[in-house]
């Protein structure tokens, strides 16, 4: 696909998770998507096939752990660079969990795409923010939040 196809595909697939549309993001996932979770979380790692991706990362332990109508992924975003086979975009989303945190994360991630979809992402995130309020694994000393928050 073409560099401008590429971000086009991208803003749509953020769009349809800002709208809160998931079955037509999952549906942007090639069949055999590939999707690298930096870090050592209990979703870290590499999660292949869209099962693997759609049912257990995003529905059970990202959105399983969230209170569902508060979900708000793609708040902002931002295409960093792309070209013709791949697209790094800056995305920031979340919102509160079950247990009573917040998970307001923002997003490094690099996709890749084949026939119009996405087959591979490379995703890097706040892992220790991803531990407390996903996997109620707190730090054993937290940290305050940070005073000046990123711009991109």
């Amino acid at each position: 696909m073409a560099r401008q196809e590429n971000i086009d595909l991208l803003n749509r697939y953020f769009s349809l998770m800002q709208a809160g549309e998931w079955q037509a993001v999952e549906d942007m996932y090639h069949d055999d998507i590939v999707i690298h979770m930096a870090g050592t979380t209990p979703a870290s790692g590499r999660l292949a096939g869209k099962a693997a991706v759609t049912d257990d990362l995003i529905a059970e332990q990202v959105h399983g752990a969230m209170v569902p109508e508060k979900i708000a992924f793609a708040r902002r975003w931002k295409i960093m660079c792309a070209d013709d086979e791949r697209v790094v975009a800056i995305m920031e989303g979340g919102g509160p969990t079950r247990a009573g945190d917040l998970y307001d994360q923002t997003y490094c991630e690099i996709f890749r795409f084949k026939d119009g979809k996405v087959i591979e992402m490379h995703a890097f995130f706040d892992t220790a923010l991803a531990e407390r309020a996903l996997f109620h694994n707190p730090l054993a000393t937290p940290r305050d939040q940070v005073s000046a928050q990123m711009d991109y």
